[in-house]
């Protein structure tokens, strides 16, 4: 999927990128029986108020129903579409099983309008398919990854994410994640061979900032530039260095401090992102 690229003629279209969309299926609606309302908090809680700044507005959205546990096993469906999906960076694909059930899918790259996929221990391993981490070789990019078995897929579901069966035996598996974190999951989860597709994604580049207001993010003001009584940062002539810890608007530490609390799956950690 290349990224396009616009003439200078006003300055947000001067550093503009956007996707060419090659690789949807053209003239395709989505399959309305996968449609939800999407309904928007604007960052706000059960109680009305905001626990999450910076959120608002944007335009307005149906929520697609993604099949995250591939549990129709052993039955073969065939892609029939490649859709936008507004809700998450991925392409999404559209799948009717030969009992004629459809359902939607994180479109892996390499797999196209016809292609024949299946879930189960009889799965090829081609893109798409889905199989138990005991059923995959070891070294077999995959994503779409299970953390608890019947749950569904929590890992990898990005643009262009990839993770990596590193080793296994009975009981676990060792997975090389994105962040280059190696973690332990039991083999008897799912995961989907292959790449999610749309990888150029990270390389887009919103050019303006009303685009940012359709995703539904709102203006973030600095706190240097800030006046003392209003954060840690502001206050001072210039550009005045922050001389200290990085601190919320409230004073918490911002960056550096360490922020995981559960340290109950510490154990199924075998090596940490980062590090060497």
């Amino acid at each position: 999927m290349p990224v396009k690229t616009y003439r200078p003629t006003s300055p947000g279209r001067r550093g503009m990128s956007v996707s060419t969309f090659e690789e949807l299926t053209k003239g395709k609606k989505p399959e309305r029986s996968l449609l939800e309302p999407l309904r928007k908090s604007g960052g706000r809680n059960n109680k009305g108020r905001i626990s999450t700044r910076h959120r608002g507005g944007g335009h307005k959205r149906m929520y697609r129903l993604i099949d995250w546990k591939r549990d129709k096993l052993g039955v073969q469906a065939r892609v029939t579409a490649i859709e936008y999906d507004p809700n998450r960076t991925a392409r999404v694909a559209l799948l009717e099983y030969s009992d004629g059930e459809k359902r939607y899918i994180l479109a892996p790259i390499g797999v196209r309008v016809g292609a024949r996929l299946s879930s189960g221990p009889e799965a090829e391993l081609a893109p798409g398919n889905a199989l138990a981490l005991r059923d995959i070789p070891t070294g077999t990019v995959i994503h779409n990854v299970e953390l608890k078995p019947g749950r569904g897929a929590q890992m990898v579901r990005g643009a262009g994410g990839s993770a990596q069966l590193m080793a296994k035996d009975e009981q676990w598996a060792q997975v090389r994640l994105p962040s280059g974190e190696v973690r332990r999951v039991l083999t008897v989860c799912m995961a989907t061979i292959g790449q999610v597709g749309n990888a150029e994604h990270a390389r887009l580049s919103l050019g303006k900032a009303g685009r940012s207001r359709w995703l539904g993010r709102r203006p973030t003001v600095r706190g240097s530039v800030m006046n003392p009584r209003d954060h840690p940062h502001g206050g001072g002539e210039g550009k005045a260095p922050i001389g200290g810890q990085p601190q919320t608007k409230w004073g918490k530490p911002a960056m550096g401090k360490k922020t995981r609390r559960r340290k109950s799956t510490d154990k199924f950690i075998v090596r940490k992102r980062g590090s060497k």
